[in-house]
């Protein structure tokens, strides 16, 4: 038997050490336990159950659905689709007519405000993931009674349209996006659904408003603050001022049209609102948008209000959903979300929430925006815009996050009320909650219905106790 030279020993040595999976295909695997006999008290420390303030993990299909018709049946049974003379309180059945004295009958809710618009919207969403018929029927239901009274009253409207009278004169005759964009969004969607109601006439009235009577700026940027009509300009705060919620409340009804007419300048239209909006309001080191922008001064109230932010990325996901590939705009508007996506990552508070102003951490937890956050963030996962490994599990924690606002009667608690721009901290961090804010409705429906979409498409489960991606599902 021949032993080896000590100088080639030593080599070889040397060789091992340098290169040890060279030497030893197991050389990574884990080394054996040093000690035999009964595990120490600190052996499994790192599995103990952790008591989380929402479960973390992702939910199932029926657990989702089970929040979700907890909120159908609240809100099903406090807006009611009917008519009642506004003095005796009496059913008014005739629909055909314009009745001066008919009102909708009082509920929680208006059925033709904005927030209305994006439940519907929700309502289409919800149906389509649980498949209960259900959800579809609130929406058609609603706006079938909607197109009877543009009917009805929209003549009367178009004479008069200071002293007539209509049940739901704010859409016939709007003086906002608030009055037309989201209602509209809704219209189109359920068309292409292939709702039988006929939308052309609410259709005409909501677009024609949004494209060509809404004020801009010179280069074309939907804005407030323009004329009043008598001589002076609307204060809203200041003139020429952008707000970030317009960019859902006009740009994803552009080009929706551009979906259901075919005319291509509509998705022009969407994709340049998207990018000049950004342009002024996207903060790119922070990743998220201010609230507000008023042309003409040198510095601007940048507050990131996290329901304004939530608009803007919904906006993104519900233009990305219709606008074509090819068009020459469609990978800027990608990676724009993207990159606000990544932003808003960034702060999501460890119970799963987003703070009422994103960076400030001394805000309270907001449930509207957690929920149009969840909804964007998994129809992003669900649409291969993002990884589903980095964003699936924060989705999941945030739906988790807004499903614990949701009261055993279906009403949803921590939604900020209606909130317009401001140039202090204290008006957004002070801004009050409720219940009957409309706001967090249709974002929780959008939120429960993309969630089911994801968790049947992607797996996420535990792996070393945190929550992660795990693969496609079969």
């Amino acid at each position: 038997m021949k032993f080896p030279t000590p100088r080639r020993a030593l080599t070889g040595l040397l060789v091992a050490g340098l290169f040890p999976v060279a030497m030893s295909a197991s050389a990574q695997d884990a080394p054996p336990p040093q000690e035999k006999g009964p595990a120490a008290a600190d052996a499994m420390l790192h599995a103990l159950d952790v008591k989380y303030p929402a479960p973390y993990r992702a939910m199932d299909a029926a657990e989702v659905k089970a929040v979700l018709d907890r909120v159908f049946t609240y809100l099903d049974r406090t807006t009611p689709a009917e008519l009642i003379n506004k003095t005796s309180g009496a059913a008014v059945t005739d629909l055909s007519r314009a009745d001066p004295e008919a009102v909708l009958k009082p509920g929680d809710f208006r059925l033709t405000s904005y927030e209305w618009g994006v439940t519907y919207l929700g309502m289409l969403a919800a149906g389509s993931a649980t498949g209960d018929q259900r959800y579809a029927g609130y929406v058609s239901k609603r706006h079938q009674l909607l197109s009877q009274l543009t009917r009805a009253y929209l003549p009367a409207v178009q004479a008069d349209p200071a002293g007539s009278a209509a049940p739901i004169k704010s859409f016939l005759n709007p003086h906002a996006l608030d009055d037309a964009g989201a209602l509209c969004h809704s219209f189109m969607k359920a068309k292409l659904a292939g709702s039988k109601v006929d939308y052309g006439q609410m259709i005409g009235i909501c677009g024609d408003f949004v494209t060509k009577k809404e004020y801009r700026l010179k280069d074309g940027t939907l804005a407030r603050g323009g004329p009043d009509g008598k001589g002076g300009v609307k204060m809203r705060p200041l003139q020429n001022t952008l707000w970030l919620d317009d960019m859902f409340m006009g740009v994803p009804t552009m080009a929706y049209l551009g979906k259901t007419t075919g005319d291509r300048k509509h998705y022009d239209d969407a994709v340049r609102q998207v990018q000049q909006f950004s342009k002024r309001m996207f903060n790119p080191k922070l990743g998220i948008y201010m609230h507000g922008y008023v042309e003409g001064m040198r510095d601007h109230p940048e507050f990131h209000w996290a329901r304004a932010n939530g608009w803007a990325v919904m906006s993104m996901v519900e233009v990305l959903e219709v606008l074509p590939k090819d068009h020459k705009g469609y990978q800027a508007v990608l990676e724009q979300l993207r990159a606000h996506i990544r932003g808003l990552a960034a702060y999501q508070a460890k119970e799963g929430f987003w703070h009422q102003l994103i960076d400030r951490s001394d805000t309270y937890q907001e449930t509207s925006a957690t929920a149009i956050y969840a909804y964007a963030i998994a129809r992003a996962v669900n649409r291969g815009y993002v990884e589903p490994e980095m964003y699936g599990p924060m989705a999941n924690l945030a739906w988790n996050a807004v499903a614990s606002k949701v009261l055993p009667n279906g009403q949803i608690e921590g939604i900020c009320v209606g909130t317009g721009m401001a140039f202090d901290p204290a008006f957004y961090a002070y801004r009050p909650t409720s219940v009957k804010a409309a706001h967090g409705y249709g974002p929780a429906l959008l939120a429960g219905a993309e969630i089911i979409e994801m968790n049947r498409k992607y797996k996420f489960g535990l792996n070393d106790s945190g929550l992660m991606f795990q693969g496609g599902r079969q």
